[in-house]
């Protein structure tokens, strides 16, 4: 048998067919993580912002606080003081993100590359929970404030989180899985 007839038998390439991989299903299955982190972001906002004044601080270790801050920037207040326009850049930049990943998901077949399936619904869920922020309030509500002694790291919030251990996921995705599926296979991502 040729190398084309057996392809032809094995069916259509994971992806390939608009639908998923041929063996039924897609890694939009972990489209729950993403509900849950944006769930979870949600819920812990609403309750810090009816129990915390702006700037109110409330020591929970001696490493962390929860503080009520309102960022208009991104990550660590990057262009917090630019005027305006970047609360429209970072929603259409979250939402551009989530759409990307969405269909990078539907393309992924649901087993095999857990790393990659996972990092993408942790930013996804962080990305739509800042965004829905910006769309609310203008801002996005941080209240996790990491500290040792006198220096502070700047605050977050769970979306954060959840966008950090993503990218970390997709890290490790990169380093160790990246050209392998399931069993050690190479994958359609470009490994030969």
């Amino acid at each position: 048998m040729t190398e084309e007839a057996g392809a032809r038998e094995a069916g259509p390439e994971p992806g390939k067919n608009g639908a998923g991989a041929a063996d039924g299903g897609t890694a939009t299955v972990w489209l729950w993580l993403s509900l849950a982190v944006l769930a979870a972001d949600q819920a812990t906002k609403w309750v810090v912002t009816r129990q915390f004044e702006l700037f109110e601080s409330v020591p929970v270790n001696p490493y962390l606080d929860l503080t009520l801050l309102h960022n208009t920037g991104a990550a660590f207040s990057f262009l917090a003081d630019a005027g305006g326009w970047q609360r429209w850049f970072f929603i259409a930049l979250g939402i551009v993100v989530s759409v990307v990943i969405l269909f990078w998901l539907r393309r992924l077949p649901a087993r095999g590359q857990s790393w990659l399936a996972i990092g993408l619904s942790l930013v996804m869920g962080g990305a739509l929970g800042n965004v829905i922020d910006r769309v609310h309030y203008g801002y996005v509500i941080d209240f996790i404030h990491v500290h040792y002694e006198d220096a502070y790291f700047p605050a977050f919030n769970v979306a954060d989180s959840a966008i950090t251990v993503g990218a970390v996921c997709l890290i490790i995705d990169a380093l160790f899985f990246s050209g392998r599926a399931g069993g050690g296979e190479p994958d359609e991502r470009g490994a030969s």
